[in-house]
């Protein structure tokens, strides 16, 4: 039997006092949906269902992704209103797994074993426990049996039922002809006068359907965020994670609390983080690859023996080996050092080759720039790349040697072995292996006295 899913996404997510729809708040970096859209992905259905409704142009918009059929719940009538819209994109004789775009860190572990349990035209349900199951649906079994015969949400459960420590986590399977059926017969004569989906679990029992329950693996991978309490609690948990994957990994963490990967966090042999750094997007670190406090690393690729002091942002850029990088240094979109590339303080490397060897220790801007190897780029040097239209190239070729101060108008090419003066402005080619100094003649003016302030 084909899979469909379809998340549940039309929520407005009040507590959270924002204009953003409460499934495109951000955890590790990404929207509370992406997470939930890449578990239901690795299950490989045959269709995925988003059902959107408050601030829905803005969830499409961020999701334009081709597979993902898009179902607008006009009127917030309730869970079991939103499925019951979705079906009509659902393929006949499908099942249906149905996830709630606010609960990020469901497992496609958990998600798998809750499709077998439905296996065979069961219905089936996602539980937890809880010491305190205040706010969740309960399940309600039967005393003899134990089997499940229905779902009572807290405004309506008896004190006796509001005892009751296993809950519902809002997941559920079953096959798509027998949901439709049960959908078109649920009511809203509830406290919330909402049409709930948690209704065609009474249905399915009495119609003699077994309703079977898997437990979740963990609480933190059902708990959904309606605040942003239950945001930041999740990000927590979400890292301590990441970070116990990394430590079993080998990787030295200086404190496992403080780190945060907002992507893939690819590691080799001896690497060490130190604290407050956050990984964004892809990042590759190779063997013995030392990164200091206080970094940012976005996208990149850092080669073996390197190493990235603190304070330090790499953006979407590649860093060959044993390179030494900070702190306080930026490689911006890029930036592309080979071997043992000394980029220092306060210098900032954009859309440049820095051949091997070479050296930028403080106070430079290097942009749109072929540097060779061996280079001396001293503090205070800058590439003048853009005219204000366009933006030129500079090259600087092996064995170079750029004085202090420096400045180098694009486009222009420094020849081989060439050393340039400290305070020169360079805005024509230099013959190789020579001195080139651009200086205005310094002079000093007898008798000049510095102009008094008027008194008022």
């Amino acid at each position: 039997m084909d899979l469909a899913v379809v998340v549940l996404a039309a929520g407005q997510g009040k507590r959270m006092h924002s204009d953003t729809p409460k499934v495109l708040h951000r955890l590790a970096g990404r929207a509370l949906l992406s997470h939930v859209l890449a578990a239901a992905r690795a299950l490989a259905p045959k269709q995925i269902v988003v059902v959107y409704g408050h601030g829905g142009e803005q969830v499409r918009v961020a999701f334009p992704d081709a597979d993902l059929a898009w179902v607008e719940q006009r009127e917030r009538l309730g869970t079991g209103h939103a499925l019951q819209q979705a079906l009509s994109e659902v393929p006949k004789g499908a099942n249906v797994l149905v996830l709630n775009g606010d609960v990020p860190l469901i497992s496609v572990g958990t998600l798998r074993r809750l499709l077998e349990a439905g296996s065979g035209g069961r219905l089936a349900i996602l539980t937890a426990e809880l010491g305190d199951a205040k706010g969740y649906g309960r399940v309600v079994r039967d005393k003899k049996s134990r089997r499940v015969t229905r779902i009572v949400e807290e405004k309506d459960a008896t004190p006796d039922e509001r005892a009751i420590r296993e809950w519902y986590t809002g997941v559920l399977a079953a096959p798509r002809a027998q949901l439709e059926t049960w959908l078109s017969q649920i009511e809203n004569r509830n406290a919330q006068g909402e049409y709930y989906l948690t209704d065609v679990i009474a249905l399915a029992a009495k119609d003699g359907v077994e309703v079977a329950s898997a437990p979740a693996a963990d609480l933190d991978e059902v708990q959904g965020v309606n605040g942003r309490s239950e945001l930041a609690r999740l990000e927590r948990a979400l890292q301590r994670a990441n970070a116990a994957r990394l430590l079993e990994a080998g990787v030295a963490l200086a404190d496992p609390e403080r780190i945060d990967v907002r992507g893939a966090l690819a590691c080799g042999r001896d690497v060490a983080i130190d604290v407050n750094c956050v990984f964004e997007g892809d990042v590759k670190l190779g063997d013995g690859v030392s990164i200091g406090p206080n970094c940012i690393l976005r996208d990149c690729s850092i080669a073996a023996g390197s190493e990235v002091h603190a304070f330090t942002l790499i953006d979407s850029a590649e860093v060959g080996a044993r390179c030494r990088i900070g702190p306080y240094a930026r490689l911006r979109p890029g930036a592309r050092l080979d071997e043992e590339v000394h980029i220092g303080n306060f210098v900032e490397v954009k859309a440049s080759r820095i051949g091997a060897g070479s050296k930028a220790n403080h106070l430079a801007y290097v942009g749109d720039s072929d540097v060779g190897k061996r280079v001396n780029i001293g503090a205070g040097t800058i590439t003048c790349n853009y005219d204000g239209v366009n933006k030129h190239r500079t090259v600087i070729e092996d064995d170079c040697f750029i004085g202090s101060d420096a400045t180098l108008v694009a486009p222009v090419k420094i020849a081989k072995g060439s050393y340039i003066g400290a305070g020169s402005t360079i805005n024509k080619d230099t013959p190789p292996g020579q001195l080139t100094l651009a200086r205005a003649k310094q002079v000093s003016l007898e008798g000049w006295k510095p102009p008094k302030k008027e008194k008022r």
